[in-house]
């Protein structure tokens, strides 16, 4: 009989599947598969009455008619099986909702256009202001020019430091030569200092540092530049070291605290970035802001690659799928804002009344981000491609 039994309420998955795997619009499958898993419960509690089943039928049912009454065991059974049916339909649902969400939609409307771009090539350091760049798999780049690729690390455990605690750490400002391939680094009180980096990608070999306590693969850019940025953070010759990611592709995967971003996945993680690859602001967004503060901060503080003009305040939220020139986003997560937001990316300096965080965590907190409010988007990539000063950005 348990053999009898188990192989009817197998029957119950597959034909969901049937009904996932058929022809039809994706919401023609998706209303089927409702209807189904939602009224195997109904079968057995309340179909019973509405149709007049005796118990002499259900037991039939059960016993495949050896008559008697079902026993408690039985009936336990059938629970189980609706159980499993009802959560292998509903995993099938879930499974087809999380594939429409990732298709990029067929309408699109414009918003705005791109007012600016930004490429960080040192986490935590200055901005390279450009008027284009490829948008690749780790994040924008001009040639050997890309975001988030060279972090500063301890010289003893090789993890990364940040301007949350080495605020002074923007005023380190790299540039490039006109081939994009020679990276120049000036700082206040220092004689600049230049890093070959086609001939580092080339000659060295790889060894590992760490970005959150998750293990990436990094090339040492030498003692040179280290006591260089030791001398200039520090003060001392020694300490800090320069390193460089030399793939092409993110190996990172989601950090267990954005786990709760659905839509995030380890494609998203880039080079050596916190999150996503890629973030984008609107210069509504940043006018809402200032004009909530006594001392305005620039755009740049909010450290995006693009600024988008047209959208009004933080429109941004909401979009899901982002198209601009031949690239397509996806809007992964919120950009949540950390110490990093107070600093004054002219000065090196932390703001004594925490601002601009302080007036953000009074209007911008979302559910389950705790006290990190959000300004901008962070976006995984979708369409590779390249966008520039100018270009529309459409949303859909």
């Amino acid at each position: 009989m348990g053999q009898v039994l188990g192989q009817r309420f197998l029957q119950i998955p597959q034909f969901i599947c049937y009904l996932a795997a058929g022809n039809g619009s994706r919401n023609e499958k998706s209303a089927f598969l409702m209807i189904d898993f939602c009224s195997i419960p109904l079968t057995f509690r309340h179909q019973r009455n509405a149709d007049g089943l005796s118990d002499e039928m259900l037991s039939k049912l059960l016993n495949d008619g050896a008559g008697g009454k079902p026993t408690a065991g039985q009936l336990l059974a059938v629970a189980a099986g609706v159980g499993v049916a009802t959560a292998l339909g509903y995993g099938v649902y879930r499974l087809l909702r999380y594939r429409a969400a990732q298709q990029p939609p067929s309408e699109w409307h414009r918003v705005g256009e791109v007012s600016d771009l930004w490429i960080y090539p040192i986490k935590s350091c200055g901005a390279v202001r450009v008027r284009q760049f490829q948008c690749s798999p780790i994040g924008p780049q001009v040639g050997f020019l890309r975001d988030r690729i060279f972090m500063v690390v301890k010289s003893a455990d090789g993890k990364f430091i940040t301007g949350r605690s080495h605020p002074t750490l923007v005023l380190v400002q790299p540039s490039f030569d006109a081939q994009y391939e020679r990276m120049t680094l000036s700082a206040p009180g220092m004689m600049d200092i230049g890093v070959d980096v086609r001939k580092l990608l080339e000659s060295s070999a790889p060894g590992s540092a760490e970005v959150w306590d998750q293990p990436v693969t990094a090339v040492d850019c030498g003692e040179e530049v280290a006591r260089w940025l030791s001398r200039f953070l520090l003060s001392e010759d020694f300490g800090l070291r320069l390193v460089y990611y030399p793939l092409d592709r993110p190996t990172r995967p989601v950090r267990e605290k954005n786990r709760i971003h659905r839509l995030l996945t380890a494609r998203d993680s880039g080079a050596l970035h916190d999150a996503t690859s890629y973030m984008l602001v609107s210069e509504g967004s940043v006018a809402d802001v200032n004009a909530r503060l006594d001392k305005p901060v620039p755009a740049l503080q909010f450290r995006a690659n693009i600024l988008v003009k047209g959208p009004s305040a933080f429109e941004e939220d909401d979009w899901r799928w982002i198209r601009i020139g031949d690239t397509v986003y996806q809007n992964v997560k919120p950009c949540t804002r950390c110490l990093f937001t107070n600093v004054d990316p002219e000065t090196g300096v932390s703001s004594p009344e925490q601002e601009p965080l302080t007036t953000l965590r009074k209007y911008r907190l979302k559910p389950g981000l705790g006290q990190s409010p959000v300004v901008g988007m962070q976006m995984g990539i979708r369409t590779l491609g390249a966008i520039g000063l100018g270009d529309a950005v459409y949303v859909g």
